[in-house]
């Protein structure tokens, strides 16, 4: 094989940037999740109506948050959805980390008004209620029932995920994570019977949002490619992924975080957030997540913010066993790595990590979001159960994961 077919190059701009062996890459089979048909780029949610009637769908259940509604996004798609002839009812109360009784109040929605699919219009937390609808409707139950991995029998109702934020990629996973307000855990769930029909990513639907939600959303998106680079499922495709992920983010997040209608800037972060989750869509996440998981649940905190301040505590312990895959990281977001050890660039890209988020205002510890330490015990105990470590590159105690927390208050 000559060097030209034993190496399948990935392009950024005009410069290539990543390769991926071929020889290695064909010896092992893998299941790759993708959603069936993406839309992204600016405009491109004006063209769903065209995408809906194709698959033959009459009335949609919209979930959304009612932010979202006074703000003008839900509209500019309801308009699309007029145009097209397209019955719908919306359901807007879904509230950041969505409870499961949001899930079964749109059920009863979904089903007391006869639709045949759903449309989630938001970040994660619309995104993820979207898929627990979609799923209930056709597998019925309770949706703790379906906490863990591919829990389901049964293919979701078609799903059209429409995402405006560049951060959470839930829109093209297969994940999606919902509250139980009874034992304030954030249930889990990886199903493949949940992924969209057509997710959208349109950057017009993202400008105007505000700059600490911006910077929390795209903090999240750097989490997701780090964290699937490092997984121990990870591989030659999704670290190709996850490392441009990593490279869009360090050249636009600032500029979207200053000024939130830079339609170049937002347009970087909706693919950088497109990429990263297809990476951790196949490797997996870590336990960034599973400790960020628990702050949610315990005190409704954004997740954004919560892995932000989590990440680079959580990678310098898991630098150990990551051997020399920091060094790309440090390297892409401007760290001068040449020369240096393993340690040293290992050490430089969790400075990177803390600049970018020092630069974008994320806080600085778990006490500015009143975390209280009495909390850290039971938060370690979940979070050994939560299915995101189960990719983590080191393994972790309980007594580990409570000095991780004390670290990062």
């Amino acid at each position: 094989m000559n060097k030209a077919a034993k190496y399948l190059y990935f392009l950024s701009g005009f410069q290539i940037y990543y390769k991926i062996d071929m020889e290695v890459f064909m010896k092992v089979s893998r299941r790759i999740y993708w959603p069936a048909v993406t839309l992204i780029g600016p405009g491109c949610a004006k063209e769903i109506g065209g995408d809906i009637k194709d698959l033959g769908l009459k009335k949609a259940l919209v979930v959304t948050d009612n932010v979202l509604v006074k703000i003008g996004v839900v509209k500019k798609v309801t308009d699309v959805l007029d145009e097209s002839g397209i019955n719908y009812v919306v359901v807007d109360d879904i509230q950041p980390n969505p409870t499961m009784k949001n899930i079964h109040d749109g059920l009863n929605t979904y089903k007391s008004e006869n639709c045949d699919f759903v449309i989630s219009i938001g970040g994660g937390s619309p995104q993820d209620a979207g898929k627990a609808i979609g799923l209930l409707a056709t597998n019925g139950g309770e949706i703790k029932d379906y906490e863990g991995i591919n829990m389901s029998k049964h293919k979701s109702v078609p799903i059209i995920a429409i995402n405006t934020t560049a951060g959470t990629a839930s829109e093209v996973t297969i994940n999606y994570v919902i509250t139980n307000e009874d034992t304030h855990i954030k249930m889990v769930m990886v199903d493949k019977n949940c992924l969209a029909s057509i997710a959208v990513s349109d950057p017009e639907l993202m400008t105007g949002k505000p700059a600490d939600l911006t910077a929390a959303t795209g903090m999240d998106a750097l989490t997701h490619a780090i964290e699937a680079y490092v997984s121990t499922g990870a591989y030659e495709l999704t670290d190709v992924l996850a490392l441009e992920a990593v490279k869009l983010i360090g050249e636009s997040l600032e500029d979207a975080v200053k000024d939130g209608n830079n339609i170049e800037a937002r347009s970087k972060m909706a693919y950088a957030s497109y990429i990263a989750g297809m990476s951790f869509n196949n490797a997996g996440l870590g336990y960034v997540h599973s400790m960020a998981h628990q702050l949610g649940g315990f005190y409704n905190l954004p997740h954004g913010v919560c892995n932000a301040i989590l990440l680079p505590h959580v990678e310098k312990f898991n630098s150990a066993n990551t051997g020399d895959k920091l060094r790309k990281v440090a390297e892409i977001l401007g760290e001068n790595v040449e020369g240096l050890s393993v340690e040293e660039a290992n050490a430089k890209a969790i400075e990177a990590i803390m600049k970018l988020s020092e630069r974008v205002g994320i806080p600085k510890g778990l006490k500015e979001l009143g975390v209280k330490e009495e909390d850290f015990k039971v938060m370690a105990e979940n979070a050994l159960k939560d299915v995101c470590a189960g990719t983590n590159p080191r393994e972790v105690t309980l007594e580990d994961t409570i000095a991780l927390y004390k670290e990062a208050l």
